[in-house]
């Protein structure tokens, strides 16, 4: 499978990462389970999805956990990207970027998923009442105590188009003043947003900055959690305590309007063959979009991640990426 390199410290990953915190946060707990999910992270190794992606507070830290079984077993084939800053409460999140907390949640990480170092860690949100530069210098330190390989930094907001002006520019505006800033404390290796066919905004307004300096890209949620695989039904409904209940483009009339999206991806997997699906063309426009993007989907099941995987195996051609391109911008949005 083909390598790709994570920003400044030239570590190689696969070409397609495995998400791991729908195994453990975001989507309703009667999805979860855990046996299956232990076989999604050995299936994703084996197929060289070397890259996980997690976090302490999925769960909060029963994600990690259940890493930490395959890491004590299979540390050599993994590429370990963990984050820290926010913190979950019974009824809310919030950010904590005090260097302190930084050094206690480094070392409860690497308890968490049995290993020695974190090849990876993310910044999960900026505190807006801690100076970013002294968070990053926390994390920073950790590097110089072999704790950590290289820092990566987690991007805000969905925007609205190129030039629209709406939230989402300027919540990448604001990610990128912070990249500068904390470029000055200690280089980042990686930017990690959600970008997918329905989400393209973090290709316009912060990929161009990471290509710019060498930087990766982790594209978080590049199945539009679940909606571009084609296997959701407009009006299923979610349960209460599954994060899409509460999404705009996951109301019945929203998911309705955006089979369109699903169609035109079908329509180019045809192309490519019988075997190839929705799913693996929106991650295979993921990796199209630049060398340095490495797509981390979630899969809570086995036969997920060796899909997954073998999206890396489509190549789009120009005809397909402005097929993708003139689909209709998928309709619903938080702001």
């Amino acid at each position: 499978m083909e390598r790709r390199s994570i920003g400044a410290a030239a570590l190689a990953v696969g070409a397609i990462g495995l998400g791991c915190m729908p195994m453990s946060w975001g989507y309703a707990a009667s999805r979860r389970d855990g046996t299956k999910a232990l076989a999604a992270v050995h299936a994703a190794l084996d197929h060289g999805s070397s890259l996980l992606d997690t976090a302490d507070m999925y769960g909060p830290f029963t994600n990690e956990l259940l890493l930490g079984r395959v890491l004590r077993e299979r540390r050599a084939d993994a590429f370990v990207s963990t984050k820290a800053g926010l913190q979950a409460g019974d009824q809310h999140v919030v950010a904590n970027g005090r260097p302190g907390y930084i050094r206690r949640a480094c070392d409860a990480s690497l308890r968490r998923l049995q290993t020695d170092v974190i090849d990876l860690y993310q910044l999960h949100r900026v505190d807006p009442e801690v100076p970013v530069e002294e968070t990053w210098g926390a994390m920073a330190e950790l590097v110089g105590a072999g704790k950590v390989r290289a820092l990566g930094f987690c991007a805000v907001g969905a925007g609205a188009g190129p030039g629209a002006g709406r939230r989402g520019d300027r919540s990448y505006a604001v990610t990128i003043r912070h990249l500068e800033r904390v470029q000055q404390v200690f280089p980042v290796s990686a930017v990690q947003a959600e970008l997918s066919v329905w989400s393209p905004e973090a290709a316009w307004h912060l990929l161009p900055w990471c290509a710019a300096r060498g930087v990766g890209f982790l594209a978080a949620m590049p199945l539009g959690s679940g909606f571009l695989t084609g296997t959701l039904t407009p009006g299923q409904g979610f349960e209460a305590d599954d994060a899409r209940a509460r999404h705009p483009r996951f109301t019945a009339y929203a998911m309705a309007a955006n089979q369109v999206l699903v169609a035109g991806l079908r329509r180019v997997a045809e192309r490519h063959g019988p075997q190839v699906t929705a799913a693996q063309v929106a991650l295979a426009w993921v990796l199209a979009q630049g060398p340095q993007v490495v797509p981390v989907p979630g899969a809570g099941r086995a036969e997920r991640a060796v899909e997954n995987a073998a999206a890396a195996e489509v190549m789009l051609t120009s005809a397909d990426l402005a097929e993708i391109a003139a689909l209709p911008v998928a309709v619903g949005a938080w702001d």
